[in-house]
C-alpha cells in the first residue's frame, strides 16, 4: 500500500510540474501572438511611408459612401471609432466614423493621429444654415471653425431672469488659468483652415453642380439650434455661415499636434430662409470632398 502510495504522490507531482510547463508553454505563446497582432497593426500603419490623409465624417451617410471610393482597403476599429484605410489615386487615405458631437469627434481625432499620422485633416458632413444666401445643396469651405457653445453666462442673480444674447465668448486655449475669471478669455476663438488644403477646395469648385461653393465661418457645438433669432444671432456676432456639431473639436485637436486642418460642409436645411431637410446632401458633399483630396494628393510634393 506504501508503495502504491508513494508512486501515485510522485506521478501527482509529474502531473503538477507538466501542468505547470504547459501552463508557461500556453502564456508565452499568447504573448508571442498579442505580439504579432500588434505589430500588424503597426505595419499596417508604417507600410506605406507617405502619411495619409484623413477624412472624417459623423453618421454613416457621412462617412460611407467616400469609404467604398477607396481602394485596397482595410478596416480598424478603435473604442466605438471606426477607420477604413486604403487609397485614392494610390495615395494613402483613411476614413474615420466619428460618431456624433463635440467628444467623440475629439477623441476619434486624437486617437487617429496618434495611431496614424495623418498629413491633414478633412471634417466633412452636413450642417444646417446661418446665412440666408445659402441654401440647402451649397458647401462651405471652412476659411475659419469656431466653437459656439463655449460660453459664459451673464452674471444675474436669482429672479432676475436668463437671456442669451448677453452670454459672452469664452477661449478656453486662451491661458492656464479659469476661462471664466480670465478677461482676455472673454473673446471668439476662431481655427484657421489651411491654405495649402483651401486652396485644393477651391481649384475644385467647378466640378460640383449641385449648389455653389463659397469659403465661409463654420460654426460647431453640442446644441441643435432651431430657434431662427438665435441663428442670426450668431450669425452676427460669430460671422457663422452655418452650424454643425463636431468640427471646431476636430480643428482643435489638430492644432494641437500642429497637423493640417479644414472643414467642410454641406447645407442639408437653413431654417433661416427654409430650406427644408435634405438627406442626399451628405453624399453629394462626399463626392466634392473627393475631388479635394484628390486636387489635394497631386499638389504634395512627390518623394
Amino acid at each position: 500500500m506504501e508503495a502504491t502510495f508513494y508512486n501515485t504522490k510522485k506521478k501527482r507531482k509529474r502531473s503538477l510540474k507538466s501542468l505547470a510547463i504547459l501552463a508557461f508553454i500556453t502564456l508565452l505563446l499568447f504573448s508571442l501572438v498579442v505580439g504579432c497582432s500588434s505589430s500588424s497593426q503597426s505595419k499596417t500603419v508604417q507600410e506605406n511611408s507617405q502619411r495619409p490623409i484623413l477624412v472624417q465624417g459623423p453618421m454613416p451617410i457621412e462617412a460611407e459612401k467616400f469609404a467604398q471610393r477607396l481602394e485596397n482597403v482595410k478596416k480598424e476599429k478603435s473604442g466605438t471609432f471606426e477607420f477604413y484605410i486604403g487609397t485614392v489615386d494610390n495615395y494613402p487615405v483613411i476614413v474615420a466614423k466619428t460618431g456624433k458631437g463635440m467628444e467623440n469627434t475629439a477623441a476619434a481625432t486624437a486617437v487617429a493621429i496618434e495611431r496614424y499620422n495623418p498629413i491633414a485633416i478633412i471634417n466633412q458632413g452636413t450642417s444646417g444654415g446661418h446665412d440666408p444666401n445659402l441654401h440647402v445643396f451649397d458647401i462651405v469651405i471652412g476659411k475659419r471653425t469656431v466653437n459656439l457653445g463655449s460660453l459664459k453666462t451673464a452674471d444675474r442673480d436669482e429672479n432676475q431672469g436668463i437671456d442669451p444674447t448677453d452670454w459672452k465668448p469664452m477661449d478656453l486655449m486662451a491661458s492656464e488659468g479659469s476661462a471664466g475669471e480670465d478677461p482676455n478669455a472673454e473673446k471668439i476663438r476662431y481655427y484657421q483652415g489651411d491654405k495649402d488644403l483651401l486652396a485644393a477646395a477651391n481649384a475644385v469648385k467647378d466640378k460640383y453642380t449641385k449648389g455653389k461653393v463659397v469659403e465661409g465661418t463654420i460654426g460647431s457645438a453640442d446644441v441643435w439650434n432651431n430657434e431662427v433669432d438665435r441663428i442670426k444671432w450668431f450669425h452676427t456676432k460669430y460671422g457663422t455661415s452655418v452650424e454643425e456639431m463636431e468640427g471646431a473639436s476636430a480643428a482643435q485637436i489638430a492644432k494641437a499636434y500642429d497637423v493640417a486642418f479644414l472643414g467642410i460642409r454641406i447645407l442639408s436645411n437653413n431654417k433661416v430662409n427654409g430650406g427644408e431637410y435634405n438627406p442626399n446632401t451628405a453624399a453629394a458633399n462626399q463626392d466634392y470632398v473627393y475631388e479635394v483630396v484628390r486636387k489635394y494628393i497631386s499638389m504634395l510634393p512627390s518623394e
